[in-house]
């Protein structure tokens, strides 16, 4: 399955390319875009722990702004993620019990709490395609 596709279904965007995710990080996603998260299944809570605080989300919806570019690059590693624990596990109920469960690998972090910055969602990912690939580090 594309990642492009899931983007689309996660979060209700179109891009083809990487170079078409670029241009929407430029231009920010806008405020609803959390909304799509949470309908894949992430609480409120979870999305405003990893993508934005509580006080910048209430200012940007007084302002009717757009989320910033690290908050969109956020939200899409969010969607991605997500999108490829659906895949390893085979339903969104399993990946998100997975995103959710502190794991000694991590120290005690939960895969989901890593996805705040890119090393971080990287290791998850990591961590994806090695249970993926059925090696266990």
């Amino acid at each position: 399955m594309s990642t492009y596709l899931d983007l689309t279904r996660y979060l209700g965007i179109s891009a083809q390319s990487e170079l078409d995710l670029a241009g929407i990080v430029e231009q920010g996603l806008p405020l609803d875009s959390i909304s799509h998260l949470k309908e894949q299944g992430l609480t409120f809570s979870e999305v405003l722990a990893v993508v934005i605080s509580p006080r910048t989300l209430k200012h940007r919806k007084a302002r009717r702004e757009r989320l910033s570019h690290e908050e969109t690059d956020r939200v899409i590693r969010v969607a991605r993620i997500v999108s490829l624990a659906d895949q390893v596990f085979g339903s969104r109920e399993k990946a998100l019990g997975w995103l959710r469960t502190p794991d000694d690998r991590l120290n005690g972090r939960t895969p989901l709490g890593l996805l705040h910055t890119e090393s971080g969602g990287r290791a998850v990912e990591r961590m994806l395609w090695q249970i993926e690939e059925g090696v266990y580090v």
